[in-house]
């Protein structure tokens, strides 16, 4: 029997390899951490307290992982970005959870080497590194077969999204 901090780790853990697979854009590492009937919906940010609902639930692992695959821009040569998670705030109820976390996205661009190499004074990391969404993870999860998996997830955006011939 795990111990309610180890429990808490095993939640958190869950999070951390949601915006992990986010980052690589792997669709099929994501949805594995859904539960096959989860609801996945993204919310902007529509007052200093209200959010409204933004395109259409996702609906299950198979979903998330569509949607990873189909729908997320690729990264562009030399890009990446990473998500950060602050703050988690866990709630344990047997098998079923609550997990509050605050997150950054951070646009990760690598300046390029020419190829007779770096210009003259150019010293340590070359890139920048700009954030670009941030906001609330609201998700509930549920313990199935031993494993924690999200059972629904809503992502509360600080921004508005728009989307092209929205």
């Amino acid at each position: 029997m795990w111990s309610s901090r180890e429990t808490a780790g095993k939640i958190q853990e869950v999070l951390a390899r949601y915006v992990r697979a986010t980052d690589r854009r792997d669709g099929t590492a994501q949805g594995a951490l859904f539960t096959d009937d989860a609801i996945v919906q993204i919310h902007t940010r529509t007052g200093p307290d209200s959010y409204e609902p933004f395109g259409e639930p996702l609906i299950g692992g198979a979903g998330v992982e569509r949607a990873v695959e189909n729908l997320m821009a690729p990264h562009p040569e030399g890009g990446s970005s990473h998500h950060t998670t602050t703050d988690h705030i866990i709630d344990i109820h047997g098998d079923d959870a609550h997990l509050s976390a605050q997150f950054v996205v951070f646009s990760v661009r690598a300046s390029a080497r020419a190829a007779d190499g770096w210009p003259e004074g150019a010293f340590g990391v070359q890139g920048t590194v700009r954030p670009i969404e941030s906001g609330y993870y609201e998700t509930d999860l549920r313990r199935v077969d031993g494993e924690w998996r999200i059972a629904h997830h809503s992502v509360l955006m600080d921004m508005p999204i728009a989307l092209p011939g929205a």
